[in-house]
């Protein structure tokens, strides 16, 4: 992989892995674009840069996640049905990682965003506040976390739609989103590095070095837009954008 191309990667991971439209679709759809082949060492790149973002996260909420215990425990209950899926179904998700599935996704996906919108309201009483996500509300939206492991449904979006759906406000589904990346990607990118860390040469650093940094970068400026965004909009136009870029691929590469 030349430099050019894990630059651009790592921005387009950056860009996407926190809002709700499918880092690893955009990746997968970007590297087939850009003709790079989605061999088991492309594969496990991809999961690798995401750990640039993660560390973002970690740096935007640090004060959070390095003084409250309660919100960590909420964090592993929520954790534990992508824990327990991903690693009896590891072979099987990296079956699924295919443009047809991430373009049906991504529109399957946008639908389901419009359609909550619409019935979708704020009241006095939906948690404010990360801190107050009971545990029970923790485990439900790990379980819809549990369904982003099929390439294209996105793991924020699917957070994020789970969040407001058992009663948190937006800003709210949106930090837990945030917060439940770190446990649920560092697992995910230890995981894969020590199962196809023998596909690496020293001559991969250098690609992976880049697509690391810039997708930390990036994506610690996203956060913060993305925060500001959710206070005065809803995921609409991200319903939409899922469904114009799903059937744009649909209809112009495949």
């Amino acid at each position: 992989m030349e430099w050019l191309d894990a630059l651009i990667l790592g921005v387009v991971e950056g860009v996407t892995e926190f809002l709700p439209v499918s880092s690893t679709g955009h990746l997968i759809l970007a590297s087939k674009l850009m003709g790079i082949d989605q061999t088991d060492v492309h594969k496990t790149f991809e999961v690798v840069i995401q750990l640039g973002s993660i560390l973002a996260v970690i740096y935007a909420f640090r004060e959070k996640i390095f003084t409250s215990l309660e919100l960590w425990k909420r964090l592993i209950v929520g954790f534990l049905p992508t824990a327990v899926l991903g690693f009896t179904l590891y072979k099987t998700i990296k079956s699924l990682f295919a443009p047809e599935t991430v373009a049906y996704m991504l529109i399957a996906g946008g639908v389901a965003f419009i359609v909550i919108e619409l019935f979708y309201k704020e009241k006095d009483h939906h948690v404010a506040h990360v801190e107050e996500v009971s545990y029970r509300q923790a485990f439900a939206i790990g379980l819809f976390q549990s369904l982003a492991m099929v390439p294209g449904t996105s793991r924020s979006g699917a957070t994020i739609i789970g969040g407001l759906l058992i009663g948190l406000k937006r800003k709210t589904a949106t930090e837990f989103s945030f917060l439940l990346a770190v446990p649920t990607m560092l697992a995910a990118t230890a995981y894969d590095i020590l199962k196809n860390y023998q596909h690496f040469a020293l001559d991969d650093l250098q690609a992976l070095g880049i697509g690391f940094v810039t997708a930390f970068v990036v994506a610690l400026m996203i956060i913060r837009w993305f925060l500001a965004f959710v206070k005065r909009h809803t995921f609409i136009p991200f319903g939409i954008y899922r469904i114009v870029v799903g059937i744009v691929f649909l209809a112009v590469v495949l």
